[in-house]
């Protein structure tokens, strides 16, 4: 048995729940935007917030199966993007691809949004961007989970062959 397999499997199916409850989160900011005009800019900014977290809790597990697996990490102001890149690669020897190329492009939005999220002010938010994201998130989450659970499946298997 191959343990590090095991351990990134594991890291992968523990992080999910979490990464579920950011984009109930983000559900339930705009549902209570729409609820409360009034207050809409305080629910925009939770669930901004909360979709930087999502980017961010995934980047996450991407990171540690490119240091645990791969062995090899992106460096340099681009390492974001290179390592959600570096998930869609086929690693011969290593690991076949983590994500599709479809998920890549829909998560390469949110790594452009949680950047905005770090550097403007939250009163600079375009609503309707935010808005978007949102609407498009429970789809991409679950686009996310399947092929993580594939993922680790594959892992489970290589572990136990091994």
């Amino acid at each position: 048995m191959i343990e590090r397999y095991v351990l990134v499997s594991e890291r992968i199916r523990r992080e999910l729940p979490e990464l579920e409850r950011v984009v109930a989160r983000v559900e339930r900011a705009m549902a209570s935007a729409q609820r409360h005009p009034e207050d809409q800019d305080l629910y925009l900014d939770s669930a901004a917030l909360n979709l930087h977290d999502f980017y961010v809790g995934l980047e996450r597990v991407l990171h540690y199966i490119a240091v645990n697996l791969d062995r090899s990490t992106p460096v340099g102001s681009e390492w974001h993007r290179e390592l959600l890149l570096q998930m869609s690669l086929s690693l011969p020897q290593i690991r076949p691809p983590v994500l599709s190329s479809d998920t890549i492009k829909a998560l390469d939005e949110y790594r452009r949004f949680r950047h905005l999220v770090r550097n403007v002010y939250a009163f600079d938010f375009d609503a309707e961007r935010l808005q978007e994201r949102a609407r498009s998130l429970r789809v991409t989450f679950e686009r996310v989970r399947s092929e993580l659970l594939a993922f680790a499946d594959f892992l489970d298997q290589l572990a136990q062959s091994a």
